[in-house]
This record gives structure tokens, C-alpha cells and sequence, in this order.
């Protein structure tokens, strides 16, 4: 059976294609985890966090008990603010320990260390984990945290969660959207199996119930192979 294409003018059907692409490959999608490198060459491991467009950096020291972390996602719009946290008790956001990154009144990114006790309650304040140091960059549309906090000597698994929002007010980050990519925005860490990788990939980070990056990666290509035939279609019946 054959499908019948519109006859569109050439120059719109171009317009349309250049378009497209720009979408389909835009940076935000584009870019992985591997590809991001920092001054500090702390972190052995990194995945593509499976919504907000996010990536996380880390490595675990057994020695000291410690986990450095990068991460790394664009707020939802660019006064927002982005969020990375340890659930020590459950997966999922009531509970957690976070570090909430922002700029401040004076335009410079910083970081506060806030209890989500609830969904309609956060305090600023000492969160259960020692955060040994901290700090925030914003740039290219992005937000970075890092930090290093000192976990417990026996913790050989955490939940975590992050989270991306868009707007602060007086201090305070205002509450985010729930879509369905902001409710499964969370995952877990096997501390004990992060070893670094030939492709400086490891799975140990990735969300237990959340479809791995290199799925989603595969979706969108063939999305971008179908959507391409289509415009040569296009063309052709020109």
C-alpha cells in the first residue's frame, strides 16, 4: 500500500527539514555524560540520567567514606534552580538530604544544603550527611553541583533523587512541576560496584525503574530515521 505524501513547495519542505533537525539534535539531547570533562578529574563513573536532561558525575572513596559528585542539568527556565539529594530512609523525594543550587540576589550561583521533609515543606538547613565541601557553576544554559559529603562507613547502596525547577523566591526555591519526568527524576547507587569503565560509563547509577540511557538514545534515532525517510518522501514527490 502507498501513502500519498502533500505536495509541498521545495523551500518549505527544506525550511521544515532544517528545523527538525535542530530540534531532534539539539545540545541538551545531544550531549552525554562521557563527553563532559571538569578541572578537577574527580570522578571515575558518570550515566545520562533518564529525564530532566541530566547527568551525574561521581566516585566513592572506601577509605574516607566520601562521595564526590558533579551534577549537571539545565533549570526549567533560567532563573530556576537545580537539585541533587540522598534519601537515606526511601526512594523518592520526602525525605531526602538535598543540595539545591541557585543564583543568589547578587546574580552568583550558590549552594544550600535543605531537609525535604514534605511536598509542601523544606527547611534550609544541616542536612543528616556531612557536607565536607560545595559549590556551583552555571554555564552554556546549564547548572552544575558539586560536592563531596562523607557517608556512612557500612552504606553500601543510596537512593537518590534530582530535580530541576523554575524560579527562587527570596532564597527559597520555588516548587517544581509534577510531569511524569519530574516524579521519576530518582535512582540508586551501588557504591560498592562503581568501577571505572572502558567508556567511563557504569550502570551502578542508573534509576532501578527507569529505562536506561542507551534506550532512550536508540528511541530517538530511530525516531530521527523515520522522520527523515518522510521528508525525502516529501522531496521526492516534488
Amino acid at each position: 500500500m502507498a501513502f500519498l505524501c502533500p505536495k509541498l513547495p521545495t523551500l518549505s519542505v527544506l525550511r521544515l527539514t532544517f528545523a527538525s533537525l535542530l530540534f531532534l539534535t539539539s545540545p541538551a539531547q545531544s550531549l552525554n555524560c562521557s563527553s563532559q570533562k571538569f578541572s578537577n578529574n574527580l570522578y571515575t563513573n558518570c550515566t545520562d540520567l533518564p529525564t530532566l536532561n541530566s547527568s551525574l558525575h561521581w566516585n566513592h572513596d572506601n577509605k574516607t567514606s566520601s562521595l564526590s559528585i558533579a551534577f549537571v542539568a539545565p533549570p526549567s527556565k533560567p532563573d530556576g534552580w537545580i537539585a541533587w539529594a540522598i534519601n537515606p530512609t526511601r526512594t523518592g523525594m520526602v525525605g531526602s538530604q538535598a543540595l539545591i543550587a541557585f543564583k543568589d540576589s547578587k546574580g552568583s550561583m550558590t549552594v544550600k544544603t535543605f531537609n525535604l521533609s514534605s511536598y509542601s515543606s523544606i527547611a534550609e538547613g544541616n542536612i543528616s550527611f556531612d557536607v565536607l565541601t560545595s559549590r556551583a557553576e552555571h554555564s552554556a544554559g546549564s547548572m552544575k553541583i558539586f560536592a563531596t559529603v562523607k557517608l556512612p562507613e557500612t552504606m553500601t547502596e543510596m537512593n537518590y533523587v534530582w530535580q530541576v525547577g523554575g524560579s527562587v523566591v527570596k532564597g527559597m526555591p520555588v516548587k517544581h512541576e509534577f510531569l511524569p519526568e519530574n516524579l521519576n527524576a530518582k535512582g540508586k547507587l551501588l557504591l560498592q560496584l562503581t568501577e571505572k569503565t572502558q567508556n567511563n560509563r557504569t550502570t551502578a547509577g542508573s534509576p532501578a525503574t527507569a529505562p536506561s540511557p542507551s534506550t532512550s538514545s536508540g528511541s530517538k534515532n530511530t525516531v530521527m530515521y523515520v522522520f527523515l525517510m518522510l521528508i525525502i518522501g516529501a522531496l521526492i514527490s516534488n
